[in-house]
């Protein structure tokens, strides 16, 4: 069916549902199921409730469903492709069309990240207000199958809930049942999708009228306070940030404070000045949605996208409270999810551009220090995948190394570790450097190395103990420990800790001589793996009755 499969290849493909017969027909089969994720939502500390300031972006891209829409990946040359997961906590897939079901690649990649993502459910115009009138002035009959619905796929497809977006007036009855509606809604997403999420956007009001109030206020608060957030539009003013703050009361992170990345309208700062707008939000302690951030590609251009998008989160990072890794492994070759080729053990093995983001690996932090450091993708040279993590910096005069923070870790440490890296230098003083890894603890008067002659080291940072070879037992795991190859430098190391609690991993980049001139470097990191002992050296359970489904042989 051309519904769930591409008619020029056959390939399968991630689709919408149009009108209100379509949702309340849908019903799970067995041609779908290649758009169900495979990544479970990745656990993060703190977790998403706690109470602190959110970041919610919101993709609208040229309508949607564009190459992302092949589950098993296309070969677009240049794609779009989001990367900054670190700095975000809710990402929503946006399009016109009346359910919009996230193309599952980008569940994939964002559940990866630990970052929740969330479909659209919109009416508009005239066509809107039918639909509504039909669903919500029907009764509580009527608006339950819709919410029944909408929960039982966000379920299926395994993706995290709904943006509401009623673009449209409502009549006395449909208004009533509105605030019944969402709250039917919420909780129905809540009892089907752990941690599930329902955002209502600011559009119409409790009479019934569509007018964007920019703000959260008596008019729409009857909305909010039946479900998990309020995005607000984009023509606010900094006296609606703290009308918003005073009424949302404890409520505040729940405000998501729209920023419109093309600056439509009447707005603070948008482009490369949409720090002005969230330095505002934050000010008022309230979350901020981030809409169509996509403007770096769709705007400034596909040919240096990687580099104006790095420009564009850099100026963003000081409002963006970022979330850390808190489970193990911690697995991860910088993948992007796209490439001009495919690498294998550091070998270019098929030249030519790809794009699926369900291949986009975890994704570290990205520090720019200015002048001192700049940490970016490089599609030229990678280990695994279609590129590894180009750090490019200077040592000052008289510093013997400088450290990049990759990972944010909030994980109780095993007692014993094993971390790999894969490395590689380049540029004419690449003899001079020597490349390791370093991690932080959280400070704690218990915490101190395994080895019983050691001192608890200042500031707990730990250098892990180089190993030659790998473990007898994992020995296979860690082929690579001595396996560099094309230029990449392979290390293997061993850290044990004891009531300890891992804080970051970083980096190290080191000059052999102290120099009194500064030392510039240029490093490709191609994978970084921290694993706990325990866990690699047990057997991994059998697999039974495997079935495949969907066969074409070529």
């Amino acid at each position: 069916p051309a519904k769930y499969f591409d008619t020029k290849t056959t390939e399968p493909i991630s689709f919408f549902l149009s009108g209100l017969e379509e949702l309340l027909a849908w019903q799970p089969n067995s041609n779908d199921e290649f758009n169900v994720s495979a990544v479970p939502l990745a656990k993060r500390q703190p977790p998403l409730q706690s109470r602190r300031p959110r970041t919610l972006v919101c993709h609208d891209m040229r309508g949607g469903y564009l190459e992302d829409k092949f589950i098993q990946g296309s070969a677009t040359r240049n794609p779009y492709v989001f990367y900054h997961w670190r700095y975000i906590d809710i990402f929503v897939y946006f399009s016109h069309h009346t359910v919009t079901i996230p193309p599952v690649v980008w569940t994939n990649a964002a559940h990866r990240n630990s970052v929740p993502v969330l479909g659209t459910f919109i009416t508009e115009w005239t066509d809107g207000e039918k639909l509504c009138e039909a669903f919500l002035a029907g009764g509580e009959e009527a608006y339950g199958a819709v919410a029944e619905q909408l929960a039982r796929i966000a379920q299926h497809y395994r993706f995290d809930g709904w943006l509401v977006n009623i673009e449209n007036t409502l009549s006395a009855a449909a208004v009533g049942n509105l605030p019944l509606f969402l709250r039917e809604l919420t909780a129905r997403v809540h009892s089907a999708v752990p941690g599930g999420l329902v955002i209502w956007y600011d559009s119409v009001l409790k009479n019934g009228t569509l007018k964007w109030q920019n703000e959260l206020n008596d008019e729409n608060r009857i909305f909010f306070d039946a479900c998990d957030g309020l995005f607000t539009n984009y023509n606010w003013k900094e006296e609606q940030l703290e009308r918003s703050q005073r009424l949302a009361g404890s409520r505040q992170n729940d405000v998501y404070v729209g920023v419109d990345v093309f600056a439509r309208g009447d707005v603070i700062g948008g482009g490369f000045d949409t720090n002005k707008s969230l330095r505002l939000i934050r000010q008022y302690g309230l979350s901020a949605a981030i809409f169509a951030p996509g403007w770096v590609y769709e705007h400034l251009g596909k040919e240096n996208f990687l580099q104006n998008e790095n420009r564009f989160w850099g100026l963003l990072a000081d409002y963006l409270p970022t979330h850390s890794i808190s489970t193990l492994p911690l697995t991860t070759s910088f993948c992007l999810g796209m490439g001009t080729s495919t690498f294998l053990d550091g070998k270019d093995e098929d030249s030519g551009p790809w794009y699926d983001l369900s291949a986009q690996d975890i994704q570290p932090l990205y520090p720019e220090y200015q002048g001192t450091l700049s940490t970016s993708c490089c599609l030229q040279d990678a280990w695994c995948g279609g590129s590894s993590l180009q750090l490019q910096g200077t040592i000052p005069a008289g510093e013997e190394s400088v450290a990049v923070r990759l990972f944010s870790l909030q994980i109780p440490a095993p007692p014993k570790l094993f971390l790999t890296l894969l490395y590689k230098l380049e540029g004419p003083q690449s003899d001079d450097l020597t490349v390791a890894l370093e991690v932080t603890t959280w400070d704690s008067g218990f915490c101190f190395e395994g080895n019983p002659t050691s001192l608890p080291e200042p500031n707990g940072r730990y250098h892990p103990r180089f190993l030659p070879a790998p473990p007898p037992g994992l020995a296979k795991l860690l082929a690579a420990c001595h396996r560099g190859s094309q230029g990449w430098t392979s290390r293997c190391y061993e850290l044990e800790l004891q009531d300890c609690s891992l804080r970051d991993l970083s980096v190290i980049v080191s000059r052999q001589q102290p120099s009194p001139e500064e030392t510039s470097f240029t490093c490709l990191l191609g994978e970084v793996r921290v694993l706990d002992t325990a866990s690699v050296a047990a057997s991994p359970p059998q697999v039974y009755s495997v079935e495949a489904s969907q066969l074409w042989w070529q």
